[in-house]
């Protein structure tokens, strides 16, 4: 028997691509943009395993014509491009690629932070167009003037791995961290992060940062909405390197033109890429970048090389180490035999 088939849905690193090949066939997608859905129906019916990204979706109709896929190794920490319930039902393995990515994006959600409340962006294309010569003036009074984050509140919606790593980072700005999720941190953890529970509307309301850190699903679909928007502060910002589904786009757009919040910081959209001449990119008082939370050389490297570790990991008949659906386990053994 020859090795299984793999099929990559976008370029990898030449590390991990090596390590997969001791086990696996592996075919890559040639293309820096993905592959279309003919061409995941089309490959993904003749592989025993794929490596996915976030914008590939694989739906029930992909995983029914996949009869022999027995994984598909996503290269993200999310999976809300999978459909997980019909994976398992098939004894479709799917792994992610949790933890690698928790500095990298935590680093990013301070990044927004500051950029938003100090204006960074906005500042740049004043310098670098020609406005800040044209005024003829080098310092002013009220010239760019944004908000302080030291001292004030953070409150964090989503206290996994990222949002405590953002907590950690907050205590260095003296912040008062709050925290709003579906379940709460052991006592111990709470203490160690000086965070303290409190719901989502009174997080809302008295926080000067929000920073989301919540996985996409029906409960968190558009969790930010008008009615919740209207509660935060109007010298507030809002932080989302999670999903942009998560915020209701539109509500939000409203809410930065007529100032019911000061300003955003956007890493992902409700789609991505983000049309150019959508309404939030005519916006000074956001921030927009085009998700690159774990985009770091250490960290993309590292996501790979955990995606070469699941891949491995099934080949041997081992249960991968980042199994996102464990009760697939129950519906066939790992490994290809």
């Amino acid at each position: 028997m020859g090795k299984p088939k793999v099929f990559i849905t976008r370029e990898l690193f030449d590390e991990a691509i090596e390590r997969i090949k001791e086990f696996y066939d592996v075919e890559v997608w040639p293309m820096y943009t993905p592959p279309p859905r003919e061409v995941i129906l089309e490959k993904l019916s003749e592989v025993d395993a794929a490596v996915t990204l976030l914008t590939d979706k694989i739906d029930c109709e992909v995983i029914e014509r996949a009869k022999n896929l027995r994984i598909i190794a996503q290269y993200a920490v999310g999976y809300d491009n999978i459909d997980i319930e019909c994976a398992t039902k098939h004894g479709v393995y799917v792994t992610n690629t949790p933890g690698v990515l928790t500095e990298a994006t935590a680093d990013l959600t301070w990044a927004l932070i500051l950029a938003a409340a100090r204006r960074i962006v906005e500042a740049d294309v004043f310098v670098r167009w020609g406005e800040w010569w044209r005024k003829r003036t080098g310092w002013h009074p009220k010239m760019m003037l944004g908000y302080e984050i030291y001292g004030k509140t953070i409150g964090i919606i989503g206290m996994g791995r990222i949002g405590r790593a953002v907590a950690r980072r907050a205590k260095g700005f003296n912040m008062r961290i709050l925290y709003y999720d579906v379940k709460r941190l052991p006592e111990e953890v709470e203490k160690e992060l000086g965070a303290q529970y409190v719901d989502l509307d009174t997080l809302l309301s008295e926080a000067d940062v929000v920073s989301i850190h919540v996985p996409l699903t029906k409960q968190t679909y558009h969790l930010i909405n008008e009615e919740r928007l209207k509660k935060m502060k109007k010298t507030a910002i809002l932080v989302n390197t999670a999903r942009g589904a998560v915020i209701d786009t539109e509500a939000l757009v409203k809410a930065l033109r007529e100032g019911w919040i000061a300003a955003a910081g956007l890493d992902v959209h409700e789609s991505e890429p983000l049309d150019p001449n959508h309404p939030i990119t005519a916006l000074k008082n956001v921030v927009l970048a085009p998700h690159i939370g774990s985009a770091t050389y250490k960290t993309r490297l590292a996501m790979a090389m955990l995606v070469a570790d699941n891949l491995i990991a099934f080949a041997k008949g081992e249960v991968p180490p980042t199994l996102v659906n464990k009760d697939v386990t129950k519906v066939r053994p790992p490994g290809f035999k």
